[in-house]
């Protein structure tokens, strides 16, 4: 484990593997520089790649200055990037795909961009999340209420049936979902109101000029694939790809030939 050390004095901890260009992976809610699934995938790029993985703030051995802020979490990726040798090649996962959009769209120094599944909610093919979702995530952290947290983004912002919410608290993943439920505003704020059913706006990230992949997957629900597909159209240098049969869980097995390969493209610098 190493250090970066953010503008505002908060220490974001990551890990390297591999050897190559540095690849560094933003995780979405939940998810820890440790994830199993990342660790899979650095195994599989490690030959080419150098990559990194860290843990956002709030989450694992990284600090959490207060008062939050999405500016805070941009220059702790960028922090992270500063650490790094040579032209650095960013993919970002679910909310930290939006991240990392964000990110580059502030300026933060990368070659190239992939993102899998930024969960956009851009039509009415299904429900926006409430208007004070935010609010209502605040509310219950503040009052120490992790498991109402949970369960509240688990089914306003990731559809899973109630009935399904109640098998999850018997299982073994629900002690780690609440051990970082209080991260889920911040995952909350990073989207913004890009969840509330408009299509996304035209210019928000005009200024992000570099090759960007908005992946996909073929088995996911329309609305994710809708969202990635939208992204790609709007931007100068998006690609578009689908995974087929991969669902919001990818199959690290699959994303890194496709990550390979997007990243290993032989193009002109923008």
């Amino acid at each position: 484990m190493q250090k970066a050390i953010s503008r505002d004095g908060t220490a974001i901890a990551y890990d390297r593997t591999g050897e190559g260009p540095a690849l560094v992976i933003v995780g979405g809610a939940y998810q820890v520089r440790d994830d199993p699934r990342w660790a899979v995938l650095a195994g599989l790029l490690g030959e080419r790649f150098t990559v990194v993985t860290y843990d956002r703030r709030g989450r694992g051995d990284s600090g959490d200055t207060a008062p939050y802020a999405v500016e805070r979490e941009i220059e702790d990726l960028a922090a992270v990037i500063a650490e790094l040798d040579g032209p650095v090649r960013v993919m970002g996962m679910s909310s930290g795909a939006v991240l990392a959009l964000e990110a580059a769209a502030h300026g933060v120094p990368m070659k190239e961009l992939a993102l899998y599944e930024p969960p956009f909610v851009i039509d009415g093919s299904r429900p926006p999340v409430p208007s004070d979702y935010v609010e209502q995530l605040d509310t219950a952290i503040a009052e120490d209420r992790r498991d109402d947290a949970v369960t509240l983004m688990l089914t306003a912002a990731v559809l899973v049936p109630a009935e399904f919410v109640g098998q999850m608290r018997e299982s073994g993943i629900w002690s780690h979902f609440a051990a970082l439920a209080h991260t889920l505003p911040y995952d909350a704020r990073v989207m913004g109101d890009t969840m509330s059913g408009n299509p996304l706006p035209a210019d928000r990230w005009a200024a992000v000029r570099i090759p960007v992949l908005a992946i996909g997957g073929g088995a996911s629900d329309p609305w994710l694939q809708s969202g990635a597909r939208a992204l790609a159209a709007l931007l100068p240098a998006g690609l578009h790809r689908i995974l087929d049969g991969q669902t919001h869980d990818v199959d690290p097995a699959v994303l890194a030939p496709a990550l390979a390969e997007f990243f290993g493209a032989d193009r002109p610098s923008a």
